[in-house]
């Protein structure tokens, strides 16, 4: 679909909206196959796709763009889910370790600079990632945040030069959970303990009731998304062009 208008864009997501996941799943990976990648943080969104995508053996590479400050809970579901589902799930990682970008920017840089932590663990890495690629699935939902309140259930995203694939736009955590209960879909455990929202694992606190689900990202910050799903941004030009 690379080259088609906007308007050709905007016209199939209007026909894909309110559509059950799966069938968006299925549309976009006979459209974009074999050049279409999800990436997950291992939410239990990112779980239930990961179902999803196994179960239907859809031709979709799975990513996830490991910083190297995951939470042990994550690093364990990543290895259940793998385990699982029989499939892989490839690492992407940056190009420094921890200990080299302690010594370039300084140690423990999210607490300093969180962007310029993000930038350089996850979105620097995803845009190299995605060079060759054709489309970007995503786990976002429309109630997670205000920004991605605005969201298509397709788009071109202009950070990454992509067209962007959002299945579970119009799903609620409500949704979500009773799938990932009724289909026995893996979840981190930290979920059920006060983490709606689960990242790395310096910038991720627990949420207190009636905190917003998200506020335990990045807590005292006026930062609410890594950078990887904000909409109002200049493109992310990768370092190198190698597809991985």
């Amino acid at each position: 679909m690379a080259g088609t208008s906007s308007l050709d864009l905007e016209a199939q997501s209007r026909a894909l909206e309110g559509r059950a996941p799966d069938e968006i799943l299925g549309w976009a990976a006979e459209h974009f196959a074999p050049h279409i990648v999800f990436t997950t943080g291992f939410g239990v969104e990112g779980c239930v796709l990961i179902d999803l995508i196994a179960r239907a053996r859809l031709p979709i590479t799975v990513l996830t763009l490991d910083t190297g400050v995951f939470f042990p809970e994550t690093y364990a579901l990543w290895r259940q889910l793998e385990e699982r589902y029989s499939m892989e799930i490839r690492a992407v990682l940056p190009k420094q370790t921890l200990d080299e970008q302690a010594a370039t920017h300084g140690p423990a840089l999210w607490e300093r600079d969180p962007d310029l932590c993000c930038r350089l663990r996850k979105i620097e890495p995803l845009a190299e990632a995605m060079a060759g690629r054709k489309a970007w699935v995503s786990a976002i939902r429309r109630d997670q945040t205000s920004d991605r309140g605005q969201a298509n259930v397709l788009e071109h995203d202009k950070r990454f030069g992509i067209i962007k694939v959002n299945p579970l736009l119009s799903w609620t955590e409500s949704d979500v959970w009773t799938f990932a209960r009724a289909n026995d879909v893996p979840f981190n455990p930290l979920h059920e303990r006060g983490y709606p929202s689960i990242g790395c694992a310096p910038c991720t606190t627990p949420v207190q009731p009636g905190e917003d689900p998200r506020a335990g990202r990045w807590r005292g910050r006026t930062k609410t998304e890594c950078g990887l799903h904000e909409r109002a941004r200049l493109p992310i030009v990768p370092r190198h062009k190698e597809d991985s």
